[in-house]
C-alpha cells in the first residue's frame, strides 16, 4: 500500500506499507525499509563512541529516521542537524505522516532540505563545524540511486567533510557494501586516521556485508 508519493526535481519519493514494514522508495529504486535497521542505528553508536563530547552532530540523509533517533538518545548531543535532499520526506516527518518519522524535529533537532554535499562545501546551511558528521546517503558509493551522489564519495567532498569537523571530531560513512575505493579515498585525506568496520546482516535468508568507514580528525 502506498502511504505517500511525490515527484521532486530529483525523482519520485514514496513511502509504502507492506504489512507492518515501511519501505522508502526513491525514483523507483528500493532505498530502505524497517525489516532490519541495525546498521542505521550502528552508524550512530559507532560515531558517538568516537568522541567524548559530541555536542553538535550532522546527519546526512534522513531515511526513515532511525539514525537520527539513535543520535538523539545520547544525552551528550546538544544539537543534531539532519540534511535531506527530498523535501517531501522532511515534510512528511514534520506532519507525522508515519510513526517512524514522527516527532524528530524539536529543540535538539533541526531538519534541513538541502544537498549534504552543498552543506559540506559551505554552499548551503546549516553551518559547521560539527563534532560528528554521519553520512548515510543513497546506498553507498557503488549502488547509487542518484548518480550525482557519486561526488559525495570523491576526494574533494571527503576533504570538505573532514574540514567540517572540529579538531578531535569524526566522520562515519554508511555503505550497503564494502567499498575499497571509499576506504582509499579516506586514507588519502587522513592517512592512519581511517578504519573500516564490516557488519554482517542476515536478511531474508542471505548474509549481506554492510560497512562503516570512519575518519578521525586529530585533536
Amino acid at each position: 500500500m502506498t502511504v505517500a508519493r511525490e515527484v521532486t526535481p530529483h525523482g519520485e519519493v514514496a513511502l509504502r506499507r507492506r504489512g507492518e514494514v515501511l519501505e522508502l522508495v526513491v525514483d523507483g529504486a528500493f532505498a530502505m525499509d524497517t525489516v532490519d535497521t541495525s546498521t542505521e542505528r550502528l552508524l550512530a553508536s559507532v560515531a558517538l563512541a568516537e568522541v567524548a563530547e559530541p555536542r553538535r552532530v550532522l546527519d546526512g540523509g534522513l531515511g526513515l529516521g532511525f539514525t537520527a533517533r539513535a543520535v538523539l538518545a545520547d544525552p551528550r548531543v546538544e544539537h543534531l542537524d539532519v540534511v535531506e535532499l527530498a523535501e517531501p520526506l522532511v515534510r512528511w516527518a514534520r506532519e507525522s505522516l508515519v510513526s517512524e518519522l514522527a516527532g524528530l524535529e524539536g529543540p535538539r533537532c533541526a531538519l534541513h532540505v538541502a544537498d549534504v554535499l552543498d552543506v559540506l562545501h559551505g554552499r548551503a546551511g546549516p553551518e559547521g563545524p560539527w563534532d560528528l558528521v554521519l553520512l548515510d546517503v543513497d546506498n553507498g558509493p557503488d549502488f547509487l540511486v542518484h548518480a550525482h551522489n557519486a561526488a559525495l564519495y570523491d576526494g574533494p567532498a571527503l576533504a570538505a567533510a573532514r574540514a567540517a569537523l572540529r579538531p578531535g571530531g569524526a566522520l562515519v560513512v554508511w555503505s550497503s557494501h564494502r567499498a575499497p575505493a571509499l576506504l582509499a579515498g579516506l586514507e588519502a585525506v587522513a592517512g592512519d586516521e581511517v578504519a573500516e568496520l564490516v557488519v554482517v546482516v542476515e536478511r531474508e535468508g542471505r548474509s549481506l556485508d554492510y560497512a562503516l568507514y570512519r575518519l578521525r580528525r586529530p585533536a
